[in-house]
């Protein structure tokens, strides 16, 4: 019998259940990771969307940058051999505060969103939900995107349409975190989720590259194509996605867990919980992923499966009960400031790079990429120390305490040119 191929064996060496796992794992951060694709190109049509050009002999126009003309004065007026390029109604001298509303009116919304969006998404099957959120969500990228088509220079349409973006675009982080943990344990959760959460700088990059592709000749395909996308996303979550293990009757990570609930039944460990060789007690999440002497696995005669009490389904968790869980709140506000410094990135960093730089929009927004690259490292990195260390809140604040200087460093250095600009943009 001739032997098997490196790779047959390399497929048959994993069992049913971690091919579903990886299957999960994947799915999930592609569905994700097109949500991010889709709030990028505003970032990138900002340059775009206010600009100056400079009129040439027989009727012909070179674009510039508006920070190109600018030369150190907020409200710049074009001289008399220039055009102004800008799209109404940023073409005003209040274009900043303009732009500025538009990023405001999406984040309200994504803030207020986000909580009712958890309260819902407990309530109905994540795969229906996460489906209507990114159909939804790319409807109204796409919505954005036909204002150049339509030659709509109402700044009310372009508010409102990043309102109901950004409250649609909330069924994306409560579903994919859910269905996640419900497919993974415990088990080097910080490698895991420092190698998944990579999918917001995967997103973002390739939402600038999409965005930046049609930035400086047709901007509204720089919505449209990533609105696109996300919808189509949508369908294969609809086709593809597996909400939970037992779905398929796989094993749960669950399984385990004493008096554990999972809706129709409650699981309840029966025999003794095995120990490490320190004779501590080991994660019960980590008991499925391991094995109980080194050479079995756990059988499943050691879990009781009992019916659930009070109803056939889990009751939803409360605001204040999810405040008192511990480090939620130490967590939310560490999360809170991250946040405030990221967001401040995704949207305004091609912008800064143009006035800085003076690069056009398309290169801006090529070099922003450089950003998140250095994100997809460090939520690795930092996952990975967490793991080593077993200190999730110490890696939380060591990392945060180092993005202060970083960013003191990135607003000095990148004004002294584009080289400086890339190193600082990394870090």
């Amino acid at each position: 019998m001739a032997p098997l191929p490196p790779g047959i064996h390399f497929i048959i060496s994993f069992s049913r259940d971690q091919w579903y796992r990886a299957f999960i794992f994947i799915l999930t951060f592609l569905l994700y990771a097109s949500f991010h694709l889709s709030r990028k190109p505003i970032s990138i049509v900002k340059g775009e969307l206010h600009r100056y050009c400079t009129t040439l002999h027989e009727g012909q126009v070179e674009f510039s940058s508006w920070s190109q003309k600018a030369s150190g004065s907020l409200h710049h007026q074009p001289a008399d051999n220039e055009t102004d390029c800008s799209w109404a109604p940023f073409d005003q001298d209040n274009y900043q505060q303009l732009l500025g509303a538009l990023d405001y009116s999406f984040l309200c919304a994504y803030a207020i969103g986000m909580y009712l969006s958890g309260i819902i998404g407990e309530r109905l099957p994540i795969r229906y939900y996460l489906t209507f959120g990114m159909l939804a969500s790319g409807a109204f990228t796409a919505l954005f995107g036909l204002g150049y088509f339509y030659n709509i220079h109402s700044f009310g349409f372009y508010v409102v349409t990043q309102i109901i973006n950004g409250l649609v675009q909330t069924t994306g982080w409560p579903s994919v975190v859910t269905c996640l943990s419900n497919w993974f344990g415990k088990g080097r959760r910080g490698l895991i989720m420092g190698v998944w959460n990579s999918h917001t700088s995967v997103g973002n990059i390739l939402g600038s590259l999409i965005a930046g592709y049609w930035v400086s000749t047709c901007w509204g395909l720089s919505f449209i194509v990533p609105g696109v996308i996300v919808a189509a996303m949508g369908i294969v979550c609809f086709l593809f996605l597996i909400e939970h293990p037992k779905d398929i009757a796989c094993s749960s990570s669950l399984a385990v867990l004493k008096g554990c609930e999972n809706g129709t039944h409650r699981f309840r460990l029966q025999k003794q919980v095995f120990t490490d060789n320190k004779n501590k007690p080991l994660d019960p999440e980590m008991q499925c992923l391991l094995l109980s002497d080194g050479k079995h696995p756990v059988h499943q005669n050691h879990v009781i499966v009992l019916p659930a009490d009070g109803g056939s389904s889990t009751a939803a968790i409360s605001f204040t009960g999810a405040l008192r869980i511990p480090g939620v709140i130490e967590f939310s506000l560490c999360l809170l400031f991250a946040k405030l410094v990221s967001y401040t990135f995704l949207f305004w960093l091609p912008l800064y790079i143009t006035n800085v730089d003076h690069l056009d929009a398309r290169q801006a927004g090529e070099l922003s990429t450089l950003f998140d690259v250095g994100g997809i490292f460090g939520g690795i990195l930092a996952g990975v120390i967490s793991d080593r260390l077993e200190k999730r809140a110490s890696t939380c604040g060591l990392m945060l305490l180092l993005a202060a200087p970083t960013l003191y460093i990135f607003s000095t250095i990148s004004k002294m040119g584009l080289e400086a600009t890339i190193g600082s943009t990394i870090r």
